[in-house]
């Protein structure tokens, strides 16, 4: 039974990895998606709107219908005007005080009397005001957090699949893979700063920076941090030195000592500038990227997307940096790991795959 578990959740994994969404409307207003080396057309009606993540897209067609698209299958969630929110995995949907989800699982409805809710890659946490409750979905289940007594206090820390909260004692907790880790009777807010799998804060209990790290507390440092900022499984910090640090599996490295002018940290990908150099750290590599601070850049996944010398697009992908279009006044985006670029006259250059195509 075991056996069969961990292959179902590796085909899952295959599944999300090889159903990457790169929707786009096209001059024509075609609304298109790439997949398997072409852009196919999904609609042959303009589209209102869409919304995508990773592994998904949420578009309101010609007829107002609200529909989903995982790259295989199209599912009509509602036919009404509605308020929707999308991650990489998941997405809602509010009719009134109803609060409604799909997954990969299929469509069901959280709560019929929603206040507040959050939206990320791997769970939906809300608040029911009918048991004055906040709860979390997660793979299926919904799992209750806390009640109030009095107003609603959102939980402290919501990740990507992990959330830090008091509970009715004011005990600080964290939720993560369906349980509830308890993490000292300390009675007041903690600053905690998190991504997938593991959140990061100072203990004022002992003193020290500390990490939830897979189902652990482990002490990184032995003073508080100052700065300190969370991916996907590691953490970023600024030491007492001023040197960028980072954390993973229980391993500190320095990345710079020379103090970064400003630095960032997304998914699998820490960046910063450093004596006007642009630097990103990915796949265990300092990679120095460009000569000069570019104006504007973006990070998703283990991919980032900047603006070049020129005023055009180059990309750090899988750890490699391309160039993809020098042309200036181009808008791009990350899906997935691959690049997106909308040019001037509403053409399209998509990087993915080590390659490029052109629409």
């Amino acid at each position: 039974m075991r056996n069969l578990l961990i292959v179902l959740s590796i085909g899952w994994a295959t599944f999300s990895m090889g159903q990457s969404i790169i929707p786009l409307v096209d001059f024509n207003r075609y609304f298109k998606n790439f997949q398997d080396g072409y852009f196919r057309q999904l609609e042959f009606q303009p589209i209102s709107e869409f919304k995508s993540g990773d592994s998904l897209v949420v578009y309101v067609d010609f007829r107002g219908n609200l529909i989903v698209y995982d790259g295989k299958d199209k599912t009509n969630v509602s036919n009404m005007e509605v308020e929707y929110k999308v991650s990489d995995k998941l997405m809602t949907w509010k009719i009134g005080e109803t609060l409604n989800m799909w997954d990969h699982l299929g469509k069901r409805t959280l709560t019929f009397n929603v206040r507040n809710y959050w939206v990320k890659d791997d769970i939906v946490v809300f608040e029911d005001v009918r048991y004055n409750s906040v709860s979390v979905y997660f793979n299926g289940q919904i799992y209750p957090l806390y009640t109030s007594l009095g107003d609603f206090e959102a939980p402290d820390f919501i990740g990507e699949n992990v959330v830090a909260f008091r509970d009715n004692g004011n005990f600080n907790k964290v939720f993560w893979n369906g349980r509830i880790y308890d993490i000292d009777v300390w009675h007041s807010s903690f600053n905690f700063e998190g991504g997938t799998n593991i959140i990061a804060f100072n203990d004022p209990v002992n003193g020290t920076f500390a990490v939830f790290d897979n189902g652990q507390f482990l002490d990184v440092e032995e003073f508080h941090m100052d700065t300190y900022k969370a991916g996907r499984d590691f953490v970023a910090y600024l030491n007492r030195n001023g040197d960028l640090m980072y954390y993973k599996d229980g391993s500190k490295e320095k990345l710079t000592n020379f103090g970064p002018g400003s630095w960032a940290v997304k998914d699998d990908l820490v960046v910063w500038t450093e004596n006007s150099f642009f630097y990103a750290f990915s796949n265990g590599e300092k990679i120095q990227l460009a000569r000069y601070i570019p104006e504007a850049y973006e990070l998703k996944n283990n991919t980032l997307a900047f603006r070049n010398v020129m005023g055009g697009v180059s990309a750090l992908v899988d750890g490699n940096v391309v160039e993809i279009t020098n042309q200036m006044n181009s808008s791009y985006s990350i899906h997935g790991n691959s690049v997106l670029v909308e040019l001037f006259n509403k053409s399209f250059i998509l990087f993915t795959g080590g390659k490029k195509y052109t629409l």
